[in-house]
């Protein structure tokens, strides 16, 4: 799995120079496993010309870039967004603070009459 890197001048980019530098990114997967695009068409079930112009930062959504990354077999770069949320030590602290830990009969009312009062 590849190391995930904070990148602050992602902020500073529009869309659409997100989306190009991702599609650029699937380019280079694409390239490093030595895999034609004809080939990657085959195997995800896409017309070469989408892959094409998904490449270039056109014609892209999310379900081709998943098809891709399945074909390309780096559907591990996706696992950030599956992370579950880490509980702050303090949080887990007070949940276990309110947990119980012993049983407690139940209590017995006593309530005898008292005789009345010649008051």
């Amino acid at each position: 799995m590849s190391q995930i890197s904070y990148r602050p001048e992602l902020f500073s980019m529009s869309d659409s120079a997100i989306l190009k530098e991702i599609c650029g990114s699937l380019k280079r997967i694409r390239v490093s496993k030595n895999i034609s695009q004809k080939k990657l068409s085959e195997l995800t079930g896409l017309n070469r010309v989408t892959i094409s112009r998904l490449e270039s930062g056109r014609a892209a959504n999310l379900i081709t870039i998943i098809q891709i990354l399945r074909a390309l077999d780096s559907l591990d770069i996706l696992s950030p967004f599956f992370k579950e949320p880490e509980v702050s030590p303090l949080l887990m602290w007070k949940v276990q603070e309110k947990q119980r830990v012993r049983a407690y009969g139940t209590k017995r009312k006593t309530t005898k009459e008292l005789p009345e009062s010649e008051w």
